[in-house]
């Protein structure tokens, strides 16, 4: 999209990280913890940290098929990692994304576990191949 572009003529930093928050987002909703869901029980994801790598230029009117894999999970205190990667249009990777987060309460503003009934929705979340499970 024309707001996506920068003056370099290409897709601007930002708009990357924008993809991937949607990717998880149309993921998770897809799996049935909709936005609705996180509002219902008063739990929403945040970041820590996100890693960018970009590969190639992604220009104008673009399409991109961007990846969802969680890539570690900590049963203890809920703190996830995924990956995603951004292919061009043509199957060229743009960029690969990481980030870390955890649940958060957003009412109490403290980090959270999710709810029982959430745990068999999470486990279909796509695996990367070198996925880790923490349970300290």
């Amino acid at each position: 999209m024309w707001s996506q572009i920068d003056a370099n003529m290409h897709v601007r930093h930002s708009a990357y990280a924008d993809f991937c928050a949607q990717a998880r987002s149309n993921m998770l909703n897809q799996m049935g913890l909709s936005l609705k869901e996180f509002s219902k029980k008063k739990i929403g994801p945040i970041l820590f940290r996100e890693e960018l790598s970009y590969f190639k230029e992604i220009g104008l009117d673009e399409r991109v098929k961007v990846t969802v894999e969680i890539s570690k999970y900590n049963k203890k205190n809920a703190r996830f990692s995924f990956r995603h990667e951004i292919f061009k249009e043509n199957g060229v990777r743009a960029a690969l994304v990481v980030v870390d987060g955890a649940w958060m309460d957003i009412v109490a503003r403290k980090l959270t576990h999710v709810p029982e009934e959430w745990l068999p929705i999470l486990e279909k979340i796509p695996r990367t191949a070198d996925y880790e499970e923490v349970a300290e």
